[in-house]
């Protein structure tokens, strides 16, 4: 076993369910297809790697998310573990997931969105690194959230912060300072939530498709960007 988990949330990709607000320009099947190819090109960069275990927190806890893994990426699901998100609403599922990491016997923890298949492990691999000093380590997105939270223990840095709003990243630093923990930034990212962010994604992808892959190809394949 690894000191370090690798914990990506992620949902069982359903026509209706999945990322809705992209579905609502791109169509819902078409939006299923993309997310699929996200999953793809993040498990197909993270599953091997040996400092870290790599492993899905997943909703709807009533899916079988390991079976769909399995079909979707068969050759690299020996390298991946499950387990289903649990709480109420979003602060409560990941506080609840690095509580599991830290049960499980992990000493550094690094979570991370599936709404950027750009993520590379150098970024994932500075979080962890950056433990070394702080106690929290956030990856600003640009919408005001955070794409990646990196601790040590389950320090509970996501009580009463309004999730998918703009004040989630300061809300959470003020949090944790309150609670004098050391907190570290990492680069600035975005995420793909709507339709001007996939446009960004398909331009970045169009010079350097080996970032994600399987996105690239997917976005090839949209009328949006033909």
């Amino acid at each position: 076993m690894a000191d370090t988990a690798l914990v990506i949330v992620a949902r069982y990709p359903q026509v209706g369910t999945t990322k809705t607000r992209l579905a609502r320009a791109l169509g819902n099947e078409e939006t299923v297809q993309l997310y699929r190819a996200f999953l793809t090109d993040l498990t197909q960069r993270f599953a091997d790697w040996p400092e870290y275990d790599l492993h899905w927190a997943y909703t709807p806890a009533g899916g079988d998310f390991a079976e769909f893994m399995a079909e979707l990426a068969p050759a690299l699901v020996r390298h991946k573990r499950f387990f289903p998100q649990q709480g109420e609403g979003l602060g409560e599922r990941l506080h609840n997931a690095f509580r599991w990491t830290f049960e499980h016997g992990y000493r550094r923890t690094v979570l991370i969105g599936s709404d950027s298949p750009h993520i590379d492990r150098d970024t994932v691999a500075r979080a962890r690194d950056a433990l070394d000093k702080a106690d929290v380590v956030l990856g600003p997105a640009e919408d005001g959230g955070y794409y990646m939270i990196a601790m040590h223990r389950p320090h509970d840095v996501f009580r009463d912060i309004p999730m998918s709003t703009s004040a989630v990243l300061r809300m959470t630093i003020e949090r944790a300072q309150r609670q004098g923990l050391e907190v570290n930034t990492a680069e600035t990212l975005f995420d793909i939530d709507e339709l001007p962010d996939l446009a960004r994604l398909a331009q970045m992808l169009r010079t350097k498709a080996s970032l994600a892959p399987a996105t690239a190809a997917c976005i090839e394949q949209m009328k949006e960007f033909a």
